[in-house]
């Protein structure tokens, strides 16, 4: 089904065709100079020492957990609410995500049952910034410290958001980004690590490009992955980052006009905002309650696709999905607060094209709906 207002669309309308252009005519379309370009800027726009451009999210993950010399054997703390990348990218060291609710005023990892859920082959943490919503990384590095573990943050949906005041990106040991198609940045496809340590810098350099030792060509101490980034996507994403305050803006104003419509419909529940956090304005997210609404999510959003517009239900809970529901029954894996909210949230359109007038057309049709 084609729509008029889609759940995301890509504004490319800056450099980005002429620094693509640029790489294709220069003959750089695999490594180039857009790579470091980029890496310098998103590192400083992240409050990290040093950022890694590579080919997606996941990819992302995996260089991260390898870093943390993630294996078998080894568990990691993971929120049931998520996509299903962060568990897959433990499942690619053979290690075991372990999972956790998340906390009903953030949706985010809960640090409660992260402590009860520790044990001796705990190695990490892995919190998720769901749905561009900082998790509260004080209180999940503090549970770290005691206990001895890494924490590496998954932030695929949260690029420029703020924690306490702080840029996500140099607040856990590593953080990860994605800059897939639906992403406030995007190359199409396209990743990012971050880091503080130059240590864990040079492994995931290493690593990512087949584990050859930068200092002697075509020998390779470790075995590795063919991770990279292209220079044309980074050229993409060094046009993208020109206008990131602009992105930034326009996607928080169609964020407030959305509260604004929203706001008061019955049924109709909004995504709370820690006082703490800045979000990174992904996807409008809500909740409804048939009940009060007088209608499923389904039925809400099989109205919004009849009107030409494109929603999207959040995840379905990891551990109950078959790769991983035999090992979370084994543990007795309770999510409440993920399975309600899972059941009744719907992502909906915002990009940074998008109208007044189409944000007014999709509030319209769900405060239409209310009996």
């Amino acid at each position: 089904m084609s729509f008029d207002i889609p759940l995301a669309n890509p504004d490319l309308k800056g450099n980005e065709a002429k620094y693509a252009l640029e790489a294709i005519q220069s003959g750089w379309i695999g490594t180039g100079p857009f790579i470091k370009q980029f890496e310098k800027e998103f590192s400083r726009l992240s409050g990290a020492r040093a950022a890694i451009a590579c080919a997606n999210g996941t990819v992302a993950l995996h260089l991260a957990l390898r870093a943390m010399d993630l294996g078998p054997g080894d568990e990691v703390i993971v929120p049931s609410f998520t996509y299903v990348a962060t568990a897959n990218a433990v499942r690619l060291c053979g290690a075991e995500p372990v999972f956790v609710d998340v906390e009903p005023a953030t949706w985010c990892i809960d640090p409660l049952q992260v402590e009860q859920a520790i044990t001796p082959r705990t190695k990490g943490i892995l919190p998720v910034d769901l749905f561009g919503h900082p998790a509260d990384l004080d209180a999940i590095n503090r549970l770290a410290a005691i206990y001895g573990l890494w924490v590496v943050e998954d932030a695929a949906e949260a690029a420029l958001a703020r924690y306490k005041g702080k840029p996500v990106g140099g607040l856990a040991q590593v953080t990860t980004f994605s800059f897939h198609i639906t992403k406030v940045f995007t190359s199409g496809e396209g990743g990012a690590v971050t880091m503080n340590d130059e240590k864990i810098e040079a492994f995931i350099r290493m690593i990512y490009s087949h584990g050859m030792d930068p200092q002697r060509r075509f020998f390779f101490p470790v075995s590795g992955y063919n991770y990279r980034l292209t220079n044309v996507a980074a050229g993409l994403l060094c046009a993208q980052i020109e206008r990131h305050e602009q992105f930034l803006q326009r996607r928080a104003d169609i964020f407030r006009r959305y509260q604004e419509l929203l706001q008061g419909t019955p049924g109709i529940g909004i995504r709370p905002v820690a006082p703490w956090a800045t979000l990174s304005p992904w996807l409008f997210s809500i909740t409804v309650d048939p009940k009060k609404f007088g209608h499923t999510r389904e039925q809400l959003m099989d109205r919004l696709a009849q009107h030409k517009i494109e929603s999207r239900p959040f995840f379905i809970p990891v551990h109950g999905l078959p790769p991983f529901r035999e090992s979370s029954q084994q543990r007795n894996t309770q999510c409440p607060v993920t399975d309600r909210l899972c059941s009744a949230g719907v992502n909906l359109p915002t990009y940074t094209t998008m109208t007044d007038d189409q944000v007014a057309r999709v509030a319209g049709v769900i405060k239409g709906m209310v009996r």
